[in-house]
């Protein structure tokens, strides 16, 4: 369940279970205002799993033994459905990869690349008897990266 801070308007998942009928207070983690909240559940009998093994009789139309048992079953599964469901639209969301995500991934790469050579230019002097043609690689990939500066000037003009 999603709860948002009446202050800072940030949302939080909290576990609808630990929130009982009569309310409670709660605490942002981001600006530590406190406030009481109350759940108030749409469909009491789907939410939990208490709820659902508690069903009461009088809440149940039918007057057969039979059509009883056949309505909790069905709620059961219905029950059971809503809590896949919500925890596949979970899963999507974590391992869906958009556009921005991708674009975020190679700005990390370039940056960790262009940190590794900075570090590999800073102690060239130190780092040549490890790595031989040390200062030859990093020359030619200067010179790599000004040809690139220049392809791309070309072209925007």
């Amino acid at each position: 369940m999603i709860i948002s801070c009446p202050s800072c308007k940030k949302k939080f998942d909290i576990d609808a279970n630990l929130i009982p009928k009569e309310g409670r207070n709660l605490q942002c983690g981001s600006c530590l205002n406190v406030w009481f909240y109350k759940f108030e559940r749409s469909i009491p009998d789907l939410e939990t799993k208490d709820n659902l093994n508690n069903l009461q009789i009088n809440d149940i139309k039918s007057e057969n033994k039979e059509d009883i048992k056949k309505e909790i079953s069905a709620k059961k599964k219905i029950f059971k459905e809503n809590r896949k469901d919500k925890a596949l639209v979970k899963y999507e969301k974590k391992t869906k990869l958009t556009f921005n995500s991708l674009i975020g991934y190679f700005i990390v790469l370039l940056i960790s690349f262009v940190a590794l050579l900075i570090v590999l230019d800073t102690f060239q002097a130190q780092l040549t008897p490890i790595i031989p043609n040390l200062e030859l690689i990093l020359f030619n990939f200067y010179e790599t990266l000004l040809d690139i500066q220049f392809f791309i000037k070309d072209l925007i003009k």
